[in-house]
């Protein structure tokens, strides 16, 4: 492949092109779904060669973050300097006011925020027997000035399959009720609002492959719901997952208690992009 340097405003153009291009229907998948979990997906979202290019640069799991627990089994990475440029500027064209700006119209919302330090964005790695637990987005950013409002989700990798696994979850009417999956495919892009009862998950890799994700969160200084108060972020057990469960809620429970007495938590959270 003929290498080109990808700015980030050039990427930025692409993205606003093909958002532009399908707005009247991503605006008509995301208004059906709001009075539940407002969320819209988008196909071939970047040239191609360019998104199998960002895939390339991904670094490896022995390079990046394992969290392995029982709400989780993934690996992140979000100090982006020590990765391929190619991956930061791809994630900050996601943050370019002309993007911001027509994401914003698309899911009717009033004013939305990018965030600059990552909170909790960046890459995203799952490989075999990797999961997420069904979980509810921590309510604000690191500063708790502002709310997560919405959960932007770019899949990178080729030739990804529902069989594969991976699938992001949503459950849109509680976790007693069945799920909507969206498969992690290749160039396609997920977003979804943030709020009180915005339940998702990921299902658990089934393949020997790599699932990548490029991730973004966008903020506001209003939730999506006028009743929509702070919480931590939430996780829960599946239905056959009794025991587990059961910790969880303990662990929430306990996570809610310490940031009552220490609002900003007993530790800064490393998540961020310290430039």
């Amino acid at each position: 492949m003929l290498f080109v340097e990808y700015r980030r405003e050039t990427i930025a153009t692409l993205l606003l092109k093909r958002l532009t291009e399908q707005k009247v229907d991503l605006k008509r998948q995301f208004i059906d779904s709001k009075p539940l979990i407002g969320h819209f997906v988008l196909d071939n979202l970047l040239p191609n060669d360019l998104t199998k290019e960002i895939h390339e640069k991904f670094p490896s799991t022995k390079e990046v973050i394992q969290k392995k627990n029982i709400r989780e089994s993934k690996y992140i990475a979000y100090q982006m300097n020590a990765y391929d440029s190619l991956l930061e500027e791809t994630i900050y064209a996601f943050q370019d006011k002309r993007v911001v700006n027509i994401i914003k119209e698309i899911c009717d919302l009033d004013s939305v925020l990018p965030d600059e330090n990552l909170y909790a964005g960046g890459l995203s790695m799952m490989g075999k027997e990797n999961f997420l637990n069904p979980h509810l987005d921590n309510s604000h950013d690191a500063d708790l000035k502002n709310w997560r409002v919405l959960n932007l989700l770019f899949y990178v990798t080729p030739d990804w399959k529902k069989s594969s696994g991976g699938s992001l979850e949503l459950w849109p009417k509680g976790l007693k009720a069945p799920s909507i999956e969206i498969t992690s495919k290749f160039n396609r892009l997920v977003v979804m609002s943030t709020h009180k009862n915005s339940w998702h998950s990921v299902n658990k890799v089934t393949t020997e492959g790599v699932r990548c994700c490029v991730s973004n969160y966008y903020f506001s200084e209003n939730p999506i719901h006028n009743s929509d108060k702070f919480h931590v972020t939430t996780f829960r057990g599946r239905s056959n997952q009794k025991l587990i469960d059961i910790l969880l809620r303990l662990d929430n429970q306990l996570r809610k208690g310490v940031r009552k007495l220490f609002k900003i938590g007993i530790r800064e959270n490393p998540h961020k992009y310290k430039k």
